[in-house]
């Protein structure tokens, strides 16, 4: 029999301890997100500059969408679908030629019949730019293809050397400087590099997560696939495609949630005098603007309201893109064995609750 000192001993939990660990991260998460969460929700019900502090209801949310014949709220309600058009672009801009590439590059990379020197070199230096800080990305970019009142960025300043772009001289205290030299400053143009540094930043992590997706699938099916003499296209058309949709599906939903959240780029690479170029300003940078505006411009509602509004709109996105990545297959099954189980419950109810 065992004595009162090992049933002490065995009656020891130690599950405090890992509540003790994981206390810290749902403490930042409370001060840090949930309740900033909680008070945009209220934010976005008060008014604006004219009455900062009292309850409008749904008005901000109305100015925003449908706008008004007051022409600050039209100005509002202009700035916002602006905003967002913007958004959609830069994202699924971005979104298609890296899923395409990253794609690509998984199922080369994954090949067993290639034999590739150096795959781990070149999967290290594609991954590189998603460890570098967007910020710092933006910087960089600003300073080669980026332009100033006199100096312009290095690809400026060698296509206007070259004769490729327009530039005009002045002469100031002696040295020659740049008035004006247009390289990015126009609509599509100044989409296409926040469009390209976008991919070239985040091609490499999706690629990663495409090559653990392909390596999970079962090597018998490619044998299979391989001896009854599948192409390459049947092989990636009829296996790799339909049992990647979940991994795909992840991709989909995460890059839509840092897209419609984009800012630093868009931000920081047209940040001349402070105010972000409006052909390439996203929603975040106009919430950014909106909770900094002055005291005699105060839009802490307006930029709760296009919070939750974003909220609301990533949220609805990521539920069809579910929907629609969804396991056809392996819905069909589920309902057919909750309809076997609700026939036998029947079947069973009928021999007075015994099975036969």
């Amino acid at each position: 029999m065992a004595s009162a000192a090992q049933k002490r001993i065995k009656s020891i939990s130690y599950a405090k301890y890992g509540y003790m660990f994981i206390l810290p991260f749902f403490l930042v998460y409370f001060f840090f997100q949930l309740y900033p969460l909680i008070n945009t929700f209220i934010v976005s019900f008060q008014g604006n500059a004219d009455k900062p502090d009292a309850f409008v209801g749904f008005e901000n949310y109305s100015h925003l969408l449908f706008g008004g014949s007051d022409r600050r709220v039209a100005k509002v309600h202009t700035a916002f679908t602006q905003s967002l058009g913007n958004t959609f672009i830069l994202w699924i801009g971005n979104f298609i030629p890296q899923i395409a590439l990253s794609l690509s590059l998984a199922v080369w990379f994954t090949e067993a019949n290639l034999k590739i020197p150096g795959k781990g070199f070149f999967k290290v230096v594609m991954y590189l730019p998603n460890i570098i800080t967007a910020a710092s990305v933006a910087v960089l970019f600003i300073q080669l293809m980026g332009e100033s009142e006199n100096v312009p960025g290095a690809v400026n300043m060698i296509l206007a050397k070259l004769g490729l772009i327009k530039s005009n001289y002045v002469e100031a205290t002696g040295l020659t400087t740049y008035d004006t030299v247009k390289f990015v400053n126009g609509v599509w143009q100044s989409r296409g590099v926040i469009m390209f540094i976008q991919t070239w930043m985040w091609f490499g992590n999706t690629m990663i997560m495409l090559m653990s997706g392909i390596q999970g699938i079962n090597p018998s099916l490619f044998e299979a696939a391989s001896i009854d003499g599948a192409s390459s296209g049947q092989v990636f058309r009829k296996i790799t495609l339909p049992l990647l949709t979940p991994i795909m599906a992840y991709t989909l939903v995460t890059s839509m949630i840092g897209g419609l959240q984009m800012f630093d780029m868009p931000f920081l690479y047209h940040a001349a005098g402070g105010k972000p170029d409006p052909d390439v300003k996203t929603i975040a940078v106009l919430i950014y603007e909106y909770f900094h505006a002055q005291n005699n411009e105060n839009k802490l509602g307006y930029a709760g309201a296009a919070s939750v509004l974003l909220f609301f709109i990533t949220l609805i996105l990521g539920l069809l893109a579910l929907y629609i990545t969804r396991d056809k297959d392996e819905i069909a099954k589920k309902k057919q064995r909750k309809k076997i189980a609700k026939q036998l419950k029947k079947e069973s109810k009928q021999f007075g609750g015994f099975s036969i």
